[in-house]
């Protein structure tokens, strides 16, 4: 059985394509171009499901076109639609220390520890409403955003849900 933190998210299934049970993954991640045999994991009813993927070709720079195998009907594929799509992190190999594929909402409930000023609070959300992504971390009763970049994130454990970081000097008073 697949657990929670053997996965972390990719993206989410927009509106099937075609009438050949094709459907759209909204995504950022190019986790497929680097596996030989690629596949998603999709929560169906509360059980993490594995599917195999037939075909993939990119329709833009955050679109994928999938065709899932044994997905053959219109019918079929429409149950996918806006669910989340998972991939699993042993996939990943040994770089997955840091973020590489990984989208910034998959660290929402993750803890964040400062290496100068230690632990900061939990992940509650991602703002992507400017051009620059911004993690909202939730303090006692109040919010510390840092912006989401690899940069400064120095350590991410995926298992204990863990993101290390160094912010830059200052940026917490703000």
């Amino acid at each position: 059985m697949i657990k929670q933190e053997e996965v972390f998210k990719i993206g989410q299934f927009g509106k099937p394509h075609g009438i050949k049970g094709e459907i759209s993954l909204i995504t950022n991640s190019d986790v497929f171009d680097d596996s030989d045999d690629p596949y998603i994991i999709c929560d169906i009813n509360g059980i993490l499901v594995p599917f195999f993927i037939e075909e993939y070709r990119y329709k833009s720079e955050n679109v994928i076109l999938v065709k899932l195998e044994n997905i053959d009907s219109d019918e079929a594929v429409r149950e996918f639609t806006n669910r989340d799509v998972f991939y699993p992190l042993d996939e990943m190999g040994e770089e997955n220390d840091l973020i590489g594929d990984i989208t910034w909402d998959s660290f929402i409930g993750f803890q964040v520890t400062d290496e100068k000023h230690g632990p900061l609070g939990m992940i509650t959300g991602v703002d992507e409403s400017t051009m620059n992504v911004l993690l909202q971390i939730r303090q006692d009763d109040k919010e510390i955003l840092i912006p989401a970049v690899e940069e400064i994130i120095t350590a991410a454990d995926h298992t204990e849900k863990q993101l290390t970081v160094s912010v830059p000097e200052g940026l917490l008073d703000l």
